[in-house]
């Protein structure tokens, strides 16, 4: 139906360069089962039609159809599609409360069904979009659906409890608070708040200065406009997160066999969610199952940051490719090889590496020491063999550990972090400069045996490449937080890399037990870091025991592999 109270957009027909001409867009509504009405505006092809349906489903205001990155609707549906960009529940204009997660499923499915009978549709329907429009493409498709026949989500979550909200049973607090003011500034507009708007952009400088930093302020007092409260209080383990995450339903996803083309960048925050979907859905040898990933953070996806020039192949047009997954695999328009369906950028060479499959070559790297590989920068090793003795990282909460890269600190990206490494609280262990090119492409692991003074303790693990010129970029990073001692090798999933080191390089393990804000602060005594006070935090000692357990796990090609 076309609601008469939500205006046209007022724009007249489109003639655009490179493509076909574009209606003067609409704007129409549908009503889900519940009885909540959904607002979209439809862009559509001059011409006869029918037309594959384009569905992006917004959750930050419909008309900005994720223009950060993307090229804007008008375009896409200049290249023979009908676009429909719809506000989520809660969100833009749409009625209902924004739950994140909570309805997508079932209100994808239906706006998928009802976007495949509009005019003009030819009853096909593909979704797109990055971040949370990524999330909501693939938990649409664990729904009645039976019109959805590709997707291209880019940067999104995949798991909740693990790599959204939280990593390693930490919770995830500079990504969170800031998403959650977000969402919550939105929330108050909406709601007529402008007391609570204006207080919750007024407090982002201070966020997290209170007496409790792992529950901001301004976070917590405008709870009936966000979500942040609920979702920084309810635990990794609790059921709640089964029931929004997409790795909960791999098993429906992988029965329908969507074409899918998979987009991340090696400096996103939801890379490790990018890795573990493709992996999760992978069907070997299947061309319309696809996966790149780029030299970028969430967006702006150039060839330019933290300072870096990646080159001109990493500035590659997106649009296009997404248009040429979208011909070949709804329109039959070009082919799609199987030997190039994983796309890497090498950050070292400025090239884009073809794989038939995302690259498994682990190698391992042990860690080394003399005792003194915290306080002394070059002390600590990575080398073929295991390592003796043990190495000890005090944390003293007055001054945490700082994140600094790959994804916070000074903004994601290859900010140089020796300033960070040379601290007294951060352990350090490099290899011996290469003698020869070493190409890493893949997943990064680390497993460590370490034990403590106090009854919990969080570790931090930082991957980096030491440059000739002395500069320490990150490339990698993950996370632990241990709600107790551990009996046996903790594991840390480091995400992943794509980079091949130049002679005279080196690698980088950088460990601590903090990296505020990316996450708070452990306090020592098994309380809840998200809930504890400044003023109970206590200093720790953290012991890590060299030998065959405390050990780095690589990707490293082959030379002739990935060309």
């Amino acid at each position: 139906m076309t609601r008469p109270d939500q205006p046209p957009l007022g724009l007249p027909d489109l003639p655009m360069a490179g493509g076909g001409g574009v209606l003067a867009p609409e704007t129409r509504s549908m009503t889900t089962a519940d009885g909540t009405r959904l607002d979209a505006d439809i862009w559509r092809p001059a011409g006869p039609g029918p037309w594959p349906v384009l569905l992006q489903r917004q959750a930050y205001g419909r008309r900005i159809g994720c223009t950060v990155c993307y090229a804007h609707p008008a375009w896409y549906a200049a290249q023979g599609y009908l676009v429909v960009v719809q506000d989520v529940r809660g969100r833009g204009t749409s009625e209902g409360r924004f739950d994140p997660g909570a309805d997508e499923a079932a209100d994808g499915a239906e706006t998928v069904e009802w976007a495949a009978a509009l005019p003009g549709s030819d009853g096909r329907v593909a979704m797109y979009g990055f971040s949370y429009q990524a999330y909501n493409q693939l938990l649409a498709a664990t729904g009645d659906c039976p019109s959805l026949a590709a997707l291209i989500p880019a940067m999104g979550p995949w798991d909740p409890a693990e790599g959204w909200a939280w990593q390693g049973g930490a919770f995830n607090l500079a990504e969170m608070a800031g998403w959650g003011t977000q969402i919550a500034v939105e929330g108050a507009r909406r709601a007529g708040q402008g007391a609570a708007h204006a207080s919750l952009r007024a407090g982002l400088p201070g966020l997290f200065s209170g007496r409790v930093p792992g529950q901001p302020e301004a976070l917590v007092g405008a709870q009936a406009a966000g979500h942040f409260p609920a979702w920084s209080t309810t635990p990794p383990d609790d059921p709640r997160w089964q029931m929004i995450s997409v790795g909960a339903q791999v098993a429906r996803l992988r029965a329908r066999g969507l074409p899918m083309l998979f987009i991340g960048g090696w400096y996103d925050s939801f890379l490790g969610a990018t890795l573990t979907g493709f992996s999760a859905l992978d069907r070997p040898g299947d061309p319309t199952l696809r996966l790149k990933v780029g030299p970028w953070a969430h967006f702006p996806w150039t060839r330019h940051l933290a300072g870096m020039d990646f080159g001109p192949e990493a500035a590659t047009d997106t649009d296009r490719a997404q248009i040429a997954f979208l011909d070949a695999v709804l329109k039959g328009r070009g082919t799609l090889a199987a030997d190039d369906r994983v796309r890497l950028f090498d950050m070292g060479t400025g090239r884009w590496q073809s794989h038939a499959a995302l690259p498994t070559t682990p190698r391992r790297l042990y860690l080394t020491g003399a005792g003194r590989a915290a306080t002394r920068p070059g002390d600590g090793g990575l080398a073929e063999a295991p390592g003796q003795g043990s190495e000890i990282i005090v944390h003293d909460p007055w001054r945490p550990a700082p994140a600094a890269g790959p994804i916070y600190g000074r903004g994601p990206g290859p900010h140089d972090r020796s300033e960070t490494d040379a601290r007294g609280d951060v352990a350090t262990f490099d290899t011996a400069p290469f003698d020869a090119p070493v190409r890493l492409a893949g997943r990064v692991a680390l497993s460590l045996r370490v034990t403590a003074d106090r009854p919990s303790f969080d570790l931090s693990a930082t991957l980096s490449v030491i440059e000739r010129s002395g500069k320490v970029a990150p490339l990698c990073g993950g996370y632990r937080h241990l709600r107790e001692r551990p009996d046996g090798p903790v594991k840390i999933a480091m995400t992943g890399t794509c980079r091949t080191l130049q002679p005279g390089e080196a690698l980088r393990l950088s460990l601590a037990a903090s990296d505020f804000p990316a996450h708070p602060v452990n306090p020592g005594t098994g309380a809840d870091p998200v809930t504890a006070a400044a003023e109970a935090a206590l200093v720790t000692t953290i012991v890590l025991q060299l030998g065959a357990d405390c050990a780095l796990t690589l990707p490293i090609l082959p030379a002739e592999e990935g060309v």
